[in-house]
This record gives C-alpha cells, structure tokens and sequence, in this order.
C-alpha cells in the first residue's frame, strides 16, 4: 500500500500494548516513523529477553520512507534501534539527551557508522516530504519528553508522545498551558487529530509533581536515625534521580549509585546539561566500609530483574551492598503488570533479612510519568483536535480513552490496534485495512519470529519435556541393539528407569512391525509409539525426535 493524497496513520507497535512503541504516518507516497521501541517476555517466551516490532511492512516499502523521529529515551520507544534501525537505512531524529542514549546504544553494538543520527535542539522542527514535524516539550519521567506537532497538507497532528503535567517541574521546561493552546488552534486553522497517550487513563486524579516526591522521600529519608536507606527506582528516570541526589544533600547522608544502567544515564545526563548538581557518588569499595547511616544508595531492580542490583543485594550477593536488620529499602517506582512475581521474590528475600520496605501505598514516594483523566480533559481543551486517536495502552485503556475524548467533545474517535491502517484525512476518519505485524524477539544474538518454529518448539519443551529415541540398524535390516531412549524434563522422576525401558520397548516394537521400507513412516509410528508410552505415564505428550543410525 502506497499513501495517496490523504494522509494515513498506521501503528506496528504500542496499541493494544504498552510498549514497543512504533507509529507510521503516510502521506503523497512517503512515509515518517515516530519511535522504535521493543519490550520484555513473558514467560511465553522461555529464554527471551527482548521483544522487537515486526517491520516488514515498512521493511518492504523502505526506499519511501523518510526518517525515524524519536519522542524520548525510554526504551519502549528507542530500544529496538540497535536491531533494527541499520536495515530501514534512513536517519534517525532525536532531541540531545535522547540521542545520547542513542549514540551508546548504536557504539555498544558497533553501528555508529551505520546510522545516521541527527540531533535536534529542544523546539526544534524535522522537514521530510510532506511531513514538517516540530519538538515541543511536555513533562515525563526522563529528561527531554516530547510531544510532536506534525504539519502535512492534510492538517496537523498533535502525537502526544509520553506526558504528564508537572506544575513545578525538576528538569526540563514543558510547554505552558497557553502556549499547547496556541498550537491548537494553528492559527485559525485548528488541529486535525490527537494521538495519545492512554496509560493512565482510569486514574481519576492528575499524575501529581515530582516536587511533591520530593517531599515523602525527604521525610521518610530524614526520619531514619540508623541503618542504610536504599532507594530503587526507574534508572531512566534522572529527574527522580536529580531528587534523591538533593534529598542525601539535605539529609547529610553520602550518595552511593549501583547499576550500569544508573551510571549510563547519569553519565548522558550530565554531558548533555542535566543533573549539575548531582553529587559525585561515594564508589561502592568505599560505601561497604562505611557506617550505615551515613549512606543512601540507590539501585537498579524497581521489577525484580534477577541480575539487577537490588535483587543480589537481597541474595546476599553483590560484593559491595551488604544490607542487615535495621536498614531500609524504598521502592520509589510502581509495579508494572506482569513483573508481580519477580518483585515479590526480592521482598520476600529482603524480608527474610529483616529489612524494612516501603512502597508507594506507604509513603508518597513515587508519581506516574502519564497522565491522568484531569490531564487528558486538560490537554482536549487545549487543543481541541477533530479526531482523537488513543495509543499507548492495551484495548481497555485505549476504548476508555476514546469515550473521554468523545465525552469532552472531540467529534470523532477511532481506536487503532496494530496493524490497522486508518485513513484521518480527507473525509471522516476510518479504518480502510489492516497491514502485517507482529513480534520479533531477540534470542541471544539472533532476531527470530515470536510465533516461528524456534520458540514454538521451545515452549513444548518447557511444558512437556523432550524425549529423543535412537535406533541403530544393522546390515540385514535388522535392529542392531536395543532401542536407546532418553528423556529431558518429562515428570517420571524414581520410575525413569521403568519407564525408559517401556518406551524403547515400544520403538522395538513400532520397527518390528514397520522395519525399514518407509523411513519416514518409520520415524512417525516410532514417534507416536514412545508419545503413547509417555502419556500413560505422565499425561503428557512430550516432543520426540527419532534418530535411525545404519551400522
């Protein structure tokens, strides 16, 4: 599908989700990209940790698209770029600090010579084709959230991008209400359509200001007389960090930083203007000498990641962090659905130790990077686009997004999920098809199909076992030995030895009856034979493979 004159917006990714943000909007033939992101696995994708859009329907459309524009540096919306912007062969756009992130993520794979990465001054505009696309900033939860004004022959477009409104914002200086207004309005000219941010829509209260953290963290900080405070918190959030770093100022306690992904952000940060008055950390050889109440640390690990800081400080084994009765870990963060059992795995280590916990339903230790209902009815009000496009959010969040907008009479509503190709302009907006995407995950070093033969085959092990059966062959076409079975992670546990020797018995006996004349028949009644076998044992129907060896 080629745009005409109309102007079309086409998500692969981050609706129906939230995560893996990837947006198209076409216009006269050309293409532009708002962001590249990629979320976590689930655990339907045993040994996955990446998840990455599935780009081939821009993949094949490539010599008409334009350029990558990216609204922040969170990962859900630049973390696929090291994967997968070296094949779209286009530049890449980004406000400085976003590009910092990008510039180490593209060094760290080798590919800074691969794509071009041009940096965009704050309020800065992107020319492309048809597309004139202009920064303007909005409060989030990292430095430099943007939201984009897109201009094209068709009218203009408000992507909201990530946003909160923040009244007494740390870093950074969002645009005021009266100046979204005026870019609502466009001169007259009004604004076709909004596409946001759907997060926090069932919030009934606004997202609140990080001032405002600053406030629980610092008494909660201040009023522990003994012992270590730990904080954990989002690594990309360096205006919490600019918080806690002003929070062990006023307390008299040293800052102590743990995690890659924490030096990462506070190193960009600082090369790009932010966090000037950060203190320099205390190094972690000299925070294992010194004495617990002079220290706030903060760690990577607000989800549990088994390899993060805070979940070996609470196994007991990172080398430097070592917490004891008495001490106390904040959790400055929220729990994002679908991470419950990893959080609560390090809690409950960290309980087993003694140490206190405290969360934000203690403490007003934490605000949302999104925006609530109050926020959302702010922002129609500024704008007041003719169509509301709700992204960023799975079904529910996205249709109760869609019934505010209309209830604050926005006149058109259409829902996007991935794929779905809708046409804003000109006439009403509508839904004229729905293209290919998908998921690709990152397996090791190697970019592969979620749903392809790997992971399927994968999933079937981890659920059933395996069983693998060789059979070697003699020169007359007879069997040359016992049939070998062997089983991996099918539940026979003492009784393996019996139930091994069954099995092979019942390949003996699927050759005897089928002997060589068809091999690949063969292979199937053995498979079929040594199945049955394990489902009278187990219940389960393992995957087989059969081997035949001719000796």
């Amino acid at each position: 599908m080629q745009p005409g004159d109309e102007l079309i917006f086409l998500p692969l990714g981050g609706s129906g989700e939230i995560g893996m943000n990837v947006n198209l909007y076409g216009c006269r033939g050309k293409w532009i990209m708002c962001d590249l992101g990629m979320t976590f696995a689930d655990p339907t994708l045993p040994g996955v940790e990446l998840v990455l859009p599935d780009l081939q329907f821009i993949e094949d459309r490539r010599d008409d698209l334009l350029g990558v524009i990216l609204t922040h540096g969170h990962e859900d919306h630049i973390g696929a770029i090291p994967y997968l912007a070296a094949d779209l062969g286009v530049p890449l756009y980004a406000t400085p600090f976003t590009a910092g992130l990008i510039r180490r993520k593209l060094e760290e794979e080798g590919l800074q010579n691969e794509v071009k990465l041009h940096v965009v001054p704050m309020g800065g505009t992107v020319e492309l084709g048809p597309f004139k696309a202009q920064y303007v900033a909005l409060a989030h939860s990292i430095p430099e959230g943007n939201a984009l004004v897109i201009d094209t022959p068709h009218g203009r477009l408000f992507h909201t991008g990530d946003w909160k409104l923040d009244a007494k914002p740390i870093l950074g200086d969002p645009a005021s209400a009266e100046e979204l207004a005026a870019i609502g309005a466009n001169g007259g000219k009004g604004t076709l359509a909004l596409v946001g941010d759907s997060t926090n829509v069932f919030n009934p209260e606004p997202s609140g200001s990080e001032s405002q953290v600053f406030d629980g963290l610092m008494k909660l900080v201040k009023s522990r007389r003994t012992g270590r405070v730990v904080v954990t918190t989002f690594a990309s959030n360096a205006t919490r960090l600019h918080t806690l770093g002003e929070v062990a100022k006023a307390t008299g306690r040293r800052l102590v930083v743990a995690g890659r992904s924490l030096d990462r952000i506070i190193a960009v940060a600082r090369s790009t203007g932010y966090l000037k008055d950060f203190p320099e950390p205390l190094s972690l050889e000299a925070a294992s000498d010194a004495r617990p109440e002079t220290l706030l640390i903060v760690v990577t690990g607000t989800q549990g990641e088994p390899q993060a800081a805070l979940a070996r400080i609470a196994e007991g084994t990172h080398p430097y962090i070592k917490l004891q009765k008495g001490d106390l870990v904040v959790y400055s963060s929220k729990q994002i659905p679908g991470n419950e059992l990893a959080i609560g795995r390090v809690q409950n280590a960290l309980a087993a130790r003694g140490i206190e916990i405290v969360g934000d339903r203690q403490a007003h230790v934490h605000v949302s990077g999104h925006p609530g209902r109050p926020e959302l009815e702010a922002m129609y009000g500024w704008i007041k686009p003719r169509i509301s496009v709700p992204v960023h959010g799975e079904r529910r969040h996205m249709e109760e997004h869609a019934r505010l907008a209309r209830g604050w009479g926005v006149p058109e509503a259409v829902v996007p999920m991935n794929g779905s190709m809708i046409r804003l302009a000109p006439g009403r907006p509508e839904v004229i098809g729905h293209e290919h995407h998908g998921r690709l995950v990152l397996d090791g070093d190697v970019i592969l199909p979620a749903e392809g033969a790997t992971l399927n085959a994968r999933r079937k092990m981890a659920w059933s076992g395996l069983m693998l059966v060789t059979i070697v062959v003699g020169a007359k076409g007879r069997l040359a030995a016992d049939p070998r079975v062997i089983a991996k992670g099918v539940p026979v546990e003492e009784d393996e030895e019996a139930f091994l020797a069954e099995a092979a018995d019942a390949a003996g006996a699927a050759f005897g009856k089928f002997g060589l004349s068809d091999r690949r028949r063969l292979e199937d009644e053995v498979k079929i034979a040594v199945r049955r076998v394990a489902r009278q044992w187990t219940g389960k129907k393992p995957p087989t493979e059969v081997q035949i060896i001719n000796v």
